[in-house]
């Protein structure tokens, strides 16, 4: 497994209120995780960064998994205590009042990758069948174009496309979206925030990763690509790449 992380704070936002990493288990198994934080002043990246803190500090010390199952019950889990403890930490402080984050995390195996989602941050797959979004968006947008209130073109200039419906510590409850994918050898899978889905299209993003520079050229040329065009919001990624070659290597 070949992994890159990288974050940026765009050309406009004051702080970067964006977390993440890639995080690796006993048995050598990876978690990716990118969260979006939002809130009062500075509180976004409180949020954040207490979901990433949490959930690597208890990923360090598990077991591997074997099954799907267990990963699906492992993110769930813990990932409704990280909701917990954000929302707690937003009712105990008040410059925090209102804060919360999105989560988009991955458990990759040998054998299949499990995806927990909440909010609008994404995960893609580009392998031989294509490039496909495998979440999809918790946004009061989103359900508009869902429900056929308004079409897809409607979508991307909608006044309200940030109100985000479900997310991270706003609630004392979330619900979590759980799926498992089949993960082999050259496969990619894309995690990102918004502030990269917003700004580069799906078509760039294949032209972009399936050329043969590093994962790290790719990913800064994802980044700097959203700069270009805009880059008003905080911009994190995360590629991910079924490398069996590179394991036997």
């Amino acid at each position: 497994m070949k992994a890159v992380y990288k974050t940026d704070k765009g050309r406009v936002r004051q702080n970067n209120e964006d977390s993440g990493g890639t995080f690796v288990n006993r048995d050598g198994q990876r978690l990716a995780i990118v969260a979006d934080g939002m809130g009062g002043h500075r509180a976004g990246d409180v949020a954040s960064k207490m979901s990433v803190t949490h959930l690597q500090e208890l990923w360090e010390q598990a077991e591997g998994f074997q099954t799907a199952d267990d990963a699906e019950k492992w993110l769930q889990t813990h990932i409704l205590e990280v909701n917990q403890l954000v929302f707690e930490h937003a009712n105990n402080n008040e410059e925090c009042d209102g804060m919360g984050t999105t989560i988009e995390a991955v458990i990759a195996t040998n054998h299949f990758a499990t995806i927990a989602h909440v909010g609008d941050s994404r995960c893609y797959i580009f392998n031989d069948s294509g490039f496909q979004q495998l979440t999809e968006d918790h946004t009061l947008v989103n359900e508009l174009v869902r429900t056929g209130q308004i079409s897809r073109e409607d979508a991307e200039h909608h006044p309200r496309k940030n109100v985000i419906l479900r997310a991270i510590g706003t609630e004392p409850d979330v619900r979590i979206d759980t799926k498992t994918i089949m993960f082999e050898e050259g496969d990619i899978l894309l995690l990102c925030s918004d502030g990269l889905s917003n700004k580069v299209k799906e078509e760039e993003m294949v032209s972009i990763l399936q050329t043969e520079d590093s994962l790290e050229i790719k990913a800064s040329s994802l980044i700097n690509l959203a700069n270009e065009n805009g880059g008003e919001d905080n911009i994190t990624l995360i590629i991910l790449e079924f490398d069996d070659h590179n394991e036997r290597g």
